[in-house]
């Protein structure tokens, strides 16, 4: 008996109504990216190992999915390192290749790459798959897709407005009101660490204040002192667990927090750059709010931080994020190209905009009209006026083989065909055609050399 078969965990296969409604999120991304000025460019799906491992921190290595070489792997592993049994030491003799783990590494080394090739400052655009050898759950897979937008070659915060700008209008337009872009500054994490004595500890001090609101305050206290940040540290700190209040506020209380700073008080300055140009321009329908506890935990990040959080109710992760990346090209060789990008989460997106009911009724019609098939002469007639249809630009069809009436129906309801056009002997003879609705049973009789009829009654319902 066959084994019954079955795909790796987090990775979905995805239906036809599916598809449909991803690429009405990604054609809105995308119309939105260019009326922005952002140009497409793609990227393979796997790089050099060098390329990726180092840029994410210890714990996003750890979610690099590795390619193992081609051939027999093991035949270059000396039995030294082989005995070790340590991964760290075999993992770069049986793999050179990665999947990517995003799309903003990438497009680093694309940059440097093609840096001749560029005009500066350049804006680009990338929707494309990435993978994450993470704990599958709601909203997190290993296989998804990222929608990028990012600028380099110009450290205007004028940038990160725009990209504020940008979420706004996206959200905007997919019906997702009400949508918060929470703002922080990676200066302002240093600042603190600075201003608290772990400066030294920054990662360590970012990435447990990133899952604040995952784990709460206790246990962030203890991964912190987990990590070696002392007692006094954490307590110079804990104000920042509970900072509320209007973003004008909390400015006011990370100035005065950080005024020994001048790392941090240079983040504070930038935010209050930011929050104040949106205030002059006014967003469509989210809200700008600055969260000091979000760090987003990637160790390239040197300015802002972006994350967007879904409308209130609806139980989901980030559906977006980014900041700006000053030092990235860098690691590449590639020295003062400063850049800053934004992230959506298209599979996040997906979710909450079914469980919010967005979509329109109508995208899961793959198909406006089935013509009926009575017989091979009917068929042949019908086919003409399937393919005149098809060139006026409606989706229409020929049920393949004269099976029961009661089988093509069935088959259009399922189908959620609208139209049904019945072309039989008798409609043949008298060069017509009756076209049914099939939501209200109304049926019109409509002469074949009338093509353009039947599309304006279909395209007009």
């Amino acid at each position: 008996m066959a084994q019954k078969p079955s795909i790796p965990k987090g990775t979905r296969d995805f239906s036809p109504s599916e598809v449909q409604k991803r690429t009405y999120i990604f054609d809105i991304v995308k119309k939105h990216f260019q009326t922005f000025g952002f140009q497409p460019i793609e990227t393979p799906s796997f790089e050099n190992s060098e390329t990726l491992m180092g840029k994410y921190g210890d714990e996003g290595d750890r979610l690099i999915f590795k390619i193992l070489n081609s051939g027999d792997f093991l035949n270059k592993v000396d039995d030294a390192t082989y005995t070790t049994k340590n991964a760290s030491l075999l993992t770069p003799k049986i793999s050179e290749k990665a999947l990517r783990y995003d799309l903003t590494v990438p497009f680093a080394r694309y940059v440097v790459m093609h840096q001749n090739d560029i005009d500066f400052p350049f804006k680009r655009y990338q929707i494309q798959p990435v993978w994450r050898a993470d704990r599958p759950q709601k909203g997190r897979f290993r296989e998804f897709y990222q929608c990028d937008a990012d600028v380099v070659g110009s450290q205007s915060l004028l940038q990160e407005v725009e990209l504020v700008q940008l979420y706004d209008v996206v959200f905007t337009s997919l019906g997702l009101t009400g949508s918060t872009i929470k703002l922080n500054n990676r200066k302002v994490l240093a600042g603190i660490a600075e201003v608290i004595g772990a400066g030294d500890r920054l990662v360590d001090f970012t990435v447990a204040l990133d899952k604040l609101d995952k784990i709460g305050e206790e246990k962030v206290k203890q991964e912190m002192m987990a990590k070696g940040i002392s007692e006094a540290a954490i307590e110079k700190a804990s104000p920042l667990f509970s900072l509320s209040g209007s973003n004008a506020e909390q400015l006011r209380a990370l100035q005065h927090m950080l005024s020994a700073s001048e790392t941090g008080t240079k983040g504070v300055e930038e935010l209050s750059f930011i929050v104040k140009s949106i205030e002059a321009l006014g967003l469509q329908s989210a809200r700008l709010a600055i969260d000091v506890t979000l760090a987003r935990g990637l160790n390239y990040y040197t300015g802002a931080i972006f994350e967007v959080s879904a409308p209130e109710g609806v139980r989901m992760g980030s559906i977006g994020g980014g900041g700006r990346y000053d030092d990235l090209t860098g690691i590449f060789g590639l020295k003062d190209v400063s850049g800053v990008g934004i992230s959506f989460g298209l599979d996040r997106i997906y979710l909450v905009m079914e469980e919010l009911g967005l979509f329109p009724e109508a995208i899961d019609r793959s198909l406006e009209v089935l013509c009926i098939n009575f017989g091979e002469t009917e068929a042949m007639a019908a086919l003409k006026l399937v393919t005149s249809l098809r060139a006026a630009g409606i989706k229409a069809d020929l049920y393949p083989s004269a099976a029961k009436m009661q089988k093509q129906m069935k088959y259009a309801n399922n189908r959620n065909v609208p139209f049904v056009i019945l072309l039989g002997e008798k409609e043949l003879a008298d060069g017509s055609c009756v076209l049914k609705n099939m939501a209200n049973g109304d049926q019109k009789m409509i002469k074949l050399s009338k093509a353009d009829v039947i599309v304006q009654e279909i395209t007009s319902a």
